[in-house]
This record gives structure tokens, sequence and C-alpha cells, in this order.
């Protein structure tokens, strides 16, 4: 049964000797995602997740996984897009040595902060541009229809006259 949304683990709790290892069953909760003027975020109740914690001779080591469904707006068609995202991350904290990258910004003594980790996780995950569908055509540049539905043969558009002939037009129109 996995314990409820946390955002804080206390990994002294956990009392792991050097070389031993526990996985927690986790909810998550996760903050929406602001993508320029859209919001995409993760259904109410929590996202089920995975730690892994590792004790090593001078800190920890954490893996953590989940998969979680983002519904916003499709960036081509306007329509509304579900973005299924799977995150596995690692993270190292080596708090006896110099070297920055051994050092995780998400562990705080013996605190890990889940819930940014989480976030920050899903963010690198996020598609750059969501969409509803991978062949997703758009909207249509003349009227806005959504090309998703319109029939290819019957959406069509005469083409606009040049509007460098619009001096011949207008001799035109008053003869």
């Amino acid at each position: 049964m996995p314990e409820p949304a946390q955002k804080v683990i206390d990994l002294g709790r956990l009392a792991l000797d050097h070389g031993q290892g526990r996985r927690l069953d986790l909810q998550l909760d996760l903050r929406p995602i602001k993508l320029g003027d859209e919001e995409y975020a993760v259904a109410a109740g929590g996202v089920p997740a995975k730690l892994e914690v590792s004790r090593t001779m001078g800190g920890w080591a954490l893996h953590l996984t989940f998969a979680a469904t983002l519904e916003g707006t499709c960036v081509r068609c306007l329509g509304p897009a579900a973005i299924e995202l799977t995150v596995d991350v690692r993270e190292v904290e080596e708090s006896a040595s110099e070297d920055e990258e051994l050092h995780s910004p998400y562990v705080d003594g013996l605190n890990v902060d889940v819930a940014r980790w989480a976030d920050d996780s899903l963010i690198l995950e996020m598609p750059a541009q969501p969409v509803c569908r991978e062949d997703c055509k758009g909207l249509c540049a003349v009227c806005g229809e959504s090309l998703n539905d319109a029939d290819p043969a019957a959406h069509q558009h005469e083409k606009p006259r040049d509007p460098r002939w619009a001096a011949l037009d207008r001799l035109r129109s008053d003869e």
C-alpha cells in the first residue's frame, strides 16, 4: 500500500547500514506545469511512485520512477491533449565528497525533497510542443477549422488573388 502523498522523506528513519537498500511506494501530488499561457495538470489524487534508497559508504543512491498523464491543450489544433510521460531518474548524495557532482540538490542532510525532485523531473520529460497525437494536422490557416476532423477532399479554399494585381483590378472596375 503506498504511503500518503509526501513531500520530504527522512532517510534517517529508514535505519539503513552501508550496502543496504529499501524500496518505498509513494503517492505524489505533482504541481501543474505552465507552458506559455497554457497549463498542463496531472489528475487529482496523486500519482503512484517508487523510490529506491540505497546506503553507500559516503551517502545515498536514490532512484525515483513514476508515470503520469498531463492534460492540457494541443499546441497545433488547440484541442484537448493528454500527454503520457514516464519518469525514471537517479540522484547521488555523497556528503563526505568535495565534488559538487556528487551532491544532489534534492537532499538536505538526511531529508529528500521528493516532491520538488518529481516536479523538476516531470518538467524535463515534458515535450516542448505538446500535441494531442503525433500526426496532429493543426488548424486551417484560412478558416481555422481543425484539419484533424476535416475531409481533405471537401476542405478547400479559393486561392486568394495576388495583391499586386489590385491596381489593375481598380482600373477594370472603373470601366
